[in-house]
């Protein structure tokens, strides 16, 4: 007979449910008024989910964290994920606005690697919102670019073996990075150069 394994979120998937449909909403709100006022949309795509539990216990076990509701649910705060992609810089600043300021929400943590790139380049906008004081979920903001590098350099660095050009890839990667940060910043001032007109 196979051991029944109880989920590691306990009883509380419709909270996470609802949290994170919670989120979505806001941002949707949000985004049909930028379109009603100013025409474009600020959101090239959005993607959300609950981790799954089989994702959880692997982060609990990389982490050295007990497999518990409490790690998933207090200790581990991306049980939730929510990525926002844009078309342009200033609508990430516009979206974190709006979040940031629900007033059932409470900022936990906050990260500006669009100001403030990482080492290797990285750039995006990282927040930990506390729902109704229950509930923590991660969300990320960025650009297309910052989205498109992203996903290249995951599939680099996962999938790469070690080999003698590391540190020419590395470099190669950065400057990949800085090259579309420049594009983010050109395209928001022809954007803003458009509407003035």
């Amino acid at each position: 007979m196979s051991e029944i394994i109880n989920s590691i979120y306990g009883s509380h998937l419709p909270e996470l449910e609802c949290a994170m449909q919670f989120l979505v909403n806001e941002i949707n709100v949000l985004r049909n008024k930028v379109k009603e006022e100013v025409g474009d949309d600020p959101i090239e795509h959005l993607n959300y989910r609950i981790k799954s539990e089989q994702s959880m216990r692997e982060k609990c076990r990389r982490k050295g964290l007990p497999e518990t509701e409490d790690t998933a649910l207090r200790i581990i705060h991306d049980a939730i994920g929510i990525r926002v992609v844009c078309a342009f810089l200033n609508d990430v600043y516009i979206i974190r606005e709006h979040l940031v300021n629900l007033s059932n929400c409470k900022v936990v943590e906050e990260k500006d690697y669009i100001k403030h790139a990482k080492a290797n380049g990285y750039r995006s906008y990282h927040l930990v919102l506390l729902v109704d004081d229950n509930i923590y979920v991660e969300i990320q903001l960025r650009t297309i670019s910052q989205d498109t590098w992203a996903a290249l350099e995951h599939q680099i660095h996962y999938k790469k073996v070690k080999t003698e050009n590391d540190a020419l890839i590395i470099s190669e990667l950065k400057r990949c990075a800085d090259e579309l940060a420049s594009t983010d910043i050109s395209m928001q001032t022809i954007r803003d150069m458009i509407r003035k007109t």
